[in-house]
């Protein structure tokens, strides 16, 4: 890995600024799994591959404060998606590139990072931006993303504009793609449901 490409050079930014529309409202970021928050989880699995960790939220500030990491809320009004929220990252980034996983996502590669950052040094990139294969075709997994930290004003002019869609911003750019073998790795707990089934033990075989 070049110096470019340093570990150091990359802030980690944990979105958990949504509505939780479909876990009924509530704060997805702090709901519990497997003895601690979601989002602990999510700041956990990325504090070993970046240099600095920050959350986005938009709710309960606060609690998320409490967890030793800077809070940046969105700067745009009414839940604007996941785009508003790298933009309040990007506002509060101090290194050269920032990437972002959601908070909903506990089990996501280790080496998620190093491989993004891989991707976007082989094809001189902007972005960069992780796939899976399902069914034989690649699946675009665009909020967990390697943005360079230069591009805010572009991903401003994109929200104001009206625009809301991850794909249609990256598109814009030189963005390259990581793809990784294991498609369950990116699960994610996007329902109060989701959440009860993976907290349910596994069943056990039935004795021969």
């Amino acid at each position: 890995m070049s110096d470019l490409h340093r570990a150091d050079d990359v802030t980690g930014l944990v979105l958990a600024g949504g509505q939780g529309l479909r876990m009924g409202g509530v704060d997805k970021g702090l709901q519990p799994h497997a003895g601690r928050r979601l989002v602990e989880h999510a700041l956990q699995r990325l504090r070993p591959q970046v240099g600095t960790l920050m959350v986005n939220a938009n709710r309960n500030l606060q609690a998320y404060a409490d967890l030793g990491v800077p809070v940046c809320p969105d700067e745009h009004p009414g839940y604007a998606g996941p785009l508003a929220g790298v933009a309040a990252g990007l506002a509060c980034c101090r290194t050269p590139w920032l990437v972002t996983v959601p908070c909903d996502t506990p089990g996501f590669p280790l080496d998620l990072v190093a491989r993004l950052m891989q991707a976007a040094r082989e094809d001189d990139a902007e972005v960069a931006i992780a796939a899976t294969v399902q069914d034989g075709r690649l699946q675009p997994e665009p909020v967990f993303c390697l943005v360079r930290a230069d591009l805010r004003p572009s991903l401003l002019a994109f929200l104001q504009a009206g625009q809301r869609k991850v794909d249609r911003w990256t598109a814009q750019h030189r963005c390259a793609t990581a793809v990784f073998e294991t498609a369950s790795d990116f699960d994610n707990l996007n329902t109060l449901q989701d959440l009860q089934r993976a907290a349910a033990p596994a069943a056990t075989p039935a004795p021969d």
